[in-house]
């Protein structure tokens, strides 16, 4: 059974403690690893290409150069190119990368100069975003990496830009994972971030549920939350870039009275030089 989502409050804290980390961990683990091992199981958000493309409006041509096995179990819920390209030559991070969709059109952005690296806390997803690289022949521009968001495998300094894609949604401490694509981002680096936004903040009770964080709802924030919260972070130069549509007619749709109780939004900020 999907969960439920319980109404929110008009006076909820904006940043409401979650769940135990851990908790929140294992279930974000037990639903990724089902995604990446049966696509088509049916699950309460999008997957797959024909959502990338119709809904959060990624290129149809460029998707259909991309190995099957990445683009059926995309996940993501905007479209983080739609804040902007990735240089060529650049070392690009996609910091929770999961089949590879975005870490694969990342590195054919960057060219035979560049380097994408994705890091993932799944193994599933891992092996099938490493099985990707080398389907598409981009084996030698890119590097998947087991670990954390927010705990990143790599040197301070170390890339030009960092995607993330539904990723900032799912972590207990959202401060520190942004401190750590700040930290690991070259002066200058650019951020690509999509996520879930709410339309107001939740319940307590709501965020005290590890299988809502699962569902890309019980640790979003509101729209004025995540832009606060990425600048206090240390970013700047923050443009938002689009809005999308990402539950809708999924199997569940948040909904709040006649509106979307919750959707995503595309941006991107820099780190100071």
């Amino acid at each position: 059974m999907q969960p439920t989502l319980p109404r929110p409050a008009d006076d909820a804290p904006a940043c409401a403690l979650g769940p135990d980390p851990a908790a929140v961990q294992a279930q974000v683990l037990r639903v990724y690893d089902r995604v990446a091992r049966d696509p088509a199981a049916g699950f309460h958000f999008h997957v797959g290409a024909d959502h990338a493309v119709q809904r959060l409006g990624y290129d149809a041509a460029a998707l259909a150069r991309l190995p099957a096995r990445a683009t059926a179990r995309f996940a993501g819920v905007g479209h983080p190119f739609a804040a902007g390209r990735v240089p060529e030559g650049a070392t690009v991070l996609d910091h929770a990368c999961g089949a590879g969709t975005d870490l694969l059109l990342a590195a054919l952005q960057a060219g035979p100069g560049g380097r994408a690296i994705g890091v993932d806390l799944t193994p599933a997803m891992r092996e099938v975003a490493s099985a990707a690289a080398a389907e598409a022949g981009l084996a030698d521009r890119v590097q998947v990496l087991a670990g954390s968001f927010d705990d990143l495998p790599l040197a301070d300094a170390s890339v030009d830009v960092v995607l993330s894609n539904g990723v900032l949604n799912l972590a207990p401490d959202k401060p520190h994972v942004l401190r750590e694509a700040l930290r690991v981002l070259r002066p200058g680096g650019r951020l690509l971030l999509a996520d879930v936004v709410l339309r107001r903040p939740l319940h307590e009770a709501a965020r005290a549920q590890p299988a809502l964080w699962a569902a890309c709802v019980g640790g979003a924030l509101t729209l004025d939350e995540l832009l606060a919260a990425i600048g206090a972070a240390g970013f700047e130069r923050l443009q938002v870039a689009a809005h999308h549509d990402c539950f809708g007619g999924a199997e569940v749709q948040f909904k709040l009275g006649d509106g979307l109780l919750a959707g995503a939004v595309t941006l991107s900020a820099r780190r100071p030089r």
